[in-house]
């Protein structure tokens, strides 16, 4: 049965558990730019922009919060610039809250045009090759200046496999950060989250989350996930982290995003999420149903005159067919990504409905359980296939 929580308060933001159904928790998250329920998935606005999509459309899905990259921005179109139109809210037409990745994920990626040490990260930019130096100084300014409602903290994520001695290291420097971070934080409007590191060995993660929670911040993060690791050790690092962290602070899954993944790290206590998952497969003509994936591109959808899902009430199911949406697609209309995109995001926002929901019902545990009996119909050994119904 689902029950009743505590809250937290700052002045820059404020969380309430309303319900808790085993470890998973319905919540209200408030910030400077309004109210957030959680669970919530945060649509990945990498460079200010949700691919292809518009603030009012947004708006009409239901979308509360969303991620923009402070790595990105700070290379293109530059920090400064942004500040000059008082951060992005009003650079983008969005007013609703904003939460800033500080870019250390981007720098992971850049492996090898990378330089990590005490000071700081050295990077050369994806771009043009030029060099920047990055510290957690700078990036905490930046969060600052974009204005966003949440920060974060500059971190250094680890690939897996790594090492205990690296990881080992490399968590006491990203501590060092945290607390750089936090001494650095000056706006009392936006809430600073710690990132939990520690790769994949349960004693570091375990200390990261300790060491963390001692420096003090507004919510943690969990970092260092979907970076290549077995599923079982995803769920292991969140529920090390969890038994630490404040029971009653915000906690966020870093770079989750497939619905299966989500439900999971709901399970074990997750209250937000983000990923580019839904963007990026409306661009590849993968599209989210109630009843499993779809690939729009394969023949059988023709001449299908069906939407995508006849359980979904979008404006894309409400007023185009599959066989219109793959005609789009197969011929690369522009007008296929929107749509392709649209459907996404609403799908993740009412997938993300529907878990709070039943958290809030008491009713997880079913819910949890039908889902996965909808996708075990679906799968070929772990891979999913294209629903042909």
């Amino acid at each position: 049965m689902a029950m009743s929580c505590s809250s937290f308060n700052t002045p820059a933001l404020e969380f309430a558990i309303q319900a808790q159904d085993g470890a998973a928790r319905a919540g209200i998250l408030k910030t400077q730019h309004g109210l957030i329920r959680t669970p919530v998935f945060m649509p990945v606005g990498t460079l200010a922009s949700i691919k292809s999509l518009t603030s009012e459309d947004l708006k009409e899905i239901g979308v509360e919060i969303i991620l923009a990259n402070t790595y990105h921005l700070y290379l293109r179109p530059g920090i400064e610039l942004i500040a000059k139109f008082e951060g992005l809210n009003h650079f983008m037409h969005w007013d609703g809250p904003i939460l800033t990745d500080s870019g250390g994920f981007q720098i992971y990626s850049l492996a090898a045009k990378r330089e990590i040490r005490e000071e700081g990260a050295t990077f050369r930019s994806h771009i043009d090759g030029s060099l920047h130096f990055l510290t957690p100084e700078k990036v905490t300014a930046f969060q600052e200046a974009l204005g966003a409602d949440i920060i974060m903290c500059f971190d250094e994520c680890l690939p897996y496999p790594v090492d205990y001695d690296y990881a080992q290291k490399s968590l006491a420097l990203t501590l060092r950060w945290a607390k750089r971070c936090k001494e650095a934080h000056c706006s009392s409007k936006q809430a600073l989250f710690g990132i939990v590191q520690g790769s994949f060995y349960p004693n570091l993660r375990r200390q990261g989350a300790k060491l963390l929670t001692e420096i003090g911040f507004d919510g943690y993060a969990i970092g260092g996930l979907s970076v290549g690791e077995p599923k079982e050790k995803t769920w292991e690092a969140i529920e090390i982290a969890n038994e630490t962290l404040p029971q009653n602070q915000p906690r966020y899954a870093m770079g989750i995003g497939l619905p299966e993944d989500i439900i999971e790290a709901v399970w074990r206590g997750i209250d937000m999420f983000d990923c580019v998952v839904p963007t990026r497969h409306a661009r590849t003509g993968t599209l989210f149903t109630s009843f499993g994936p779809l690939v729009i591109r394969h023949s059988c959808y023709a001449d299908d005159k069906r939407p995508i899902d006849e359980n979904c009430d979008c404006y894309v199911c409400r007023h185009y067919s599959r066989a219109y949406l793959r005609h789009l697609f197969i011929t690369k209309e522009l007008l296929a990504y929107r749509l392709n995109s649209y459907h996404n995001i609403y799908y993740f926002v009412s997938f993300m409905r529907q878990i709070r929901q039943a958290i809030l019902s008491g009713c997880l545990a079913q819910f949890r359980k039908t889902f996965y009996e909808r996708r075990n119909q679906l799968k070929e050994g772990n891979k999913y296939v294209d629903n042909l119904v």
